[in-house]
């Protein structure tokens, strides 16, 4: 029986590939991508498609930053005109601000300070809770208590505000009237349905293998839920702190109908009366838009990274 022959394997020459491989190995070994990940697909190269790239995105800038930047021109420059557009101040001081001041802005930052505060605590705290026992618990009605929560958010503020105003003047069982203090602010907002939406769908991704882990070691609920949901937690939180504290930091309604004195009001309120004051101008009511806009600015800046990561989570799950 003759042996069985064998074809030869084409051996390359060193250095030499072909051309399929060739066009692999130069694609992986790119650094520098050709195209930009997104949707339309720019290319990086210069071109129409960069051009058209830079003029939007100046465009946005223009729209989002234009308002800004007259705002904290005006509220820096002395000869600050209402009807005019600036973005840069022409008479550079802080008399504005000074005036500001003597018009009691600074207490009414207080009260938006102490109000946001603790009606941002109360807030998260419920929502916590309420989102513990909706998405780890089964119970009947759960489907429910979440729809009530989330009818909480299609009634617009001015529907109950005169409900609201009879409440806060007596509280029902307890009879105490809660008008002209902080409590008559903090007490409506410290439950939200988008807190509570938000923080039950997230609870709702932790596996269910930590949790019996955790209850075989004789964790008990509050442990259960401070130190092994929490944690899981944390860009939910950051997205419920966030939302939460521009929500409550931009009432203006509640402050309003919660207060009996206008030393009651909060900074928000205040920037509608130094408008309607006849003796001071357009830059003193840009002042007191730049310090109402300062918390806000900070509170974003803090919490910027938790924002994103909870956002994204929140995009791409599922």
């Amino acid at each position: 029986m003759s042996a069985p022959t064998i074809d030869p394997v084409p051996v390359q020459a060193p250095g030499k590939t072909s051309g399929s491989a060739s066009r692999r190995t130069a694609k992986a070994a790119r650094t520098t991508p050709a195209r930009f990940d997104t949707a339309l697909g720019w290319s990086d190269r210069p071109g129409l498609g960069l051009a058209l790239r830079v003029l939007l995105c100046l465009i946005a800038l223009g729209v989002f930053a234009a308002p800004f930047l007259t705002i904290v021109s005006g509220a820096f420059d002395d000869d600050a005109r209402g009807s005019v557009l600036s973005f840069y101040p022409h008479d550079a001081g802080l008399t504005n601000m000074r005036v500001a001041g003597d018009r009691g802005i600074w207490d009414y930052f207080t009260n938006s300070l102490v109000i946001a505060g603790g009606g941002l605590l109360l807030q998260l705290t419920v929502s916590v809770l309420a989102a513990y026992a909706l998405a780890r618990h089964r119970f009947r009605g759960r489907a429910l208590v979440l729809t009530l929560f989330m009818l909480t958010m299609m009634l617009p503020e001015e529907v109950i505000a005169i409900p609201l105003s009879l409440v806060l003047g007596d509280v029902p069982l307890v009879g105490v009237d809660l008008k002209g203090t902080a409590w008559g602010v903090i007490l409506p907002v410290g439950a939200w349905g988008f807190s509570v939406m938000l923080l039950t769908e997230f609870m709702r991704d932790i596996p269910v293998e930590i949790e019996e882990a955790a209850r075989l070691d004789g964790v008990g609920e509050l442990r259960m839920l401070w130190q092994v949901v929490l944690p899981l937690c944390k860009p939910a939180l950051g997205v419920a702190g966030v939302l939460g504290f521009i929500m409550i930091w931009d009432q203006y309604l509640l402050p309003l109908i919660a207060a009996k004195d206008p030393t009651d009001y909060t900074v928000t309120v205040a920037l509608s009366i130094l408008r309607t004051d006849p003796e001071v101008g357009s830059g003193v009511v840009l002042a007191g838009a730049v310090i109402a806009l300062v918390p806000s600015l900070v509170v974003y800046l803090l919490l910027q990274r938790s924002l994103v990561t909870g956002i994204a989570a929140g995009a791409t799950k599922g």
